[in-house]
């Protein structure tokens, strides 16, 4: 095996397969459970809009993929949404099967300096997850432009309970960057807790995966690089990864 098929192998086993158009349709969620090849390699997740989290389930169910689990989104993407409707919104996700909920925190709040209504976000999802689904929190790293609020919002994140800290959403102009990366581990690896890490929004290629890789290797070791602690968030790195591995 060559190494960028190794980085191949790993990247599909650590991908949240993400299709999250305003456009979707259970015809869309049907096709994306569909790219998958099972005997190349299958994600740990499928990321999809809560109105869909029941057709993907099905349809990973009808494919034998029922390990494969289903994540969905909330607050998403402008982080400007009432805590109220946030947390509905996270209980009708759990109640229509989603194993993950990724939170965007109000991060415009936290530009402005109010920490402690982002941690309540946090904290308050948490708690409507309890044991049923695993809290990924989203701080919009190309938003925050500093180190210092990156820093701080994955910090805030981890105070409330986040089990992993996602880089972006994908629908704004700058997503993860190998910088946002290195911020954030430096924070996960500070706090001493066990806190996973994703990187979505830009990551297409092996090559581009590999870089992500390297570096969270640099910082958390090996034993982070699994599916309990690593997760890309892509739509189209899928397609690259097959092509590497069918070589």
């Amino acid at each position: 095996m060559t190494e960028q098929h190794n980085d191949a192998h790993l990247a599909v086993s650590l991908m949240d397969l993400t299709s999250l158009n305003t456009s979707d349709t259970a015809s869309d969620i049907q096709q994306l459970v569909n790219s998958i090849n099972p005997k190349l390699g299958t994600p740990a997740a499928v990321c999809v809009y809560s109105d869909f989290v029941d057709d993907a389930k099905i349809a990973l169910a009808a494919r034998e993929l029922k390990h494969v689990k289903v994540a969905t989104v909330t607050n998403f993407p402008s982080g400007d949404a009432p805590l109220s409707d946030v947390i509905n919104e996270t209980l009708i996700a759990i109640e229509r099967g989603a194993d993950e909920i990724d939170l965007v925190i109000p991060y415009k709040a936290l530009i402005a300096g109010e920490h402690s209504k982002v941690l309540e976000y946090v904290t308050q999802s948490k708690k409507a997850c309890g044991t049923k689904a695993q809290l990924k929190v989203i701080i919009e790293s190309g938003e925050l432009k500093t180190a210092e609020l990156i820093t701080k919002a994955t910090n805030l994140a981890i105070q409330g309970g986040a089990d992993f800290v996602k880089t972006s959403t994908g629908k704004v102009a700058i997503n993860a960057t190998l910088d946002a990366t290195n911020v954030m581990l430096s924070a996960i690896k500070q706090s001493g807790k066990v806190v996973g890490f994703k990187a979505a929004g830009g990551v297409k290629t092996v090559i581009d995966a590999k870089e992500y890789l390297a570096l969270t290797r640099s910082i958390m070791g090996d034993d982070y690089l699994q599916a309990t602690t690593f997760r890309f968030g892509a739509s189209s790195l899928l397609s690259d990864v097959y092509k590497v591995l069918e070589k």
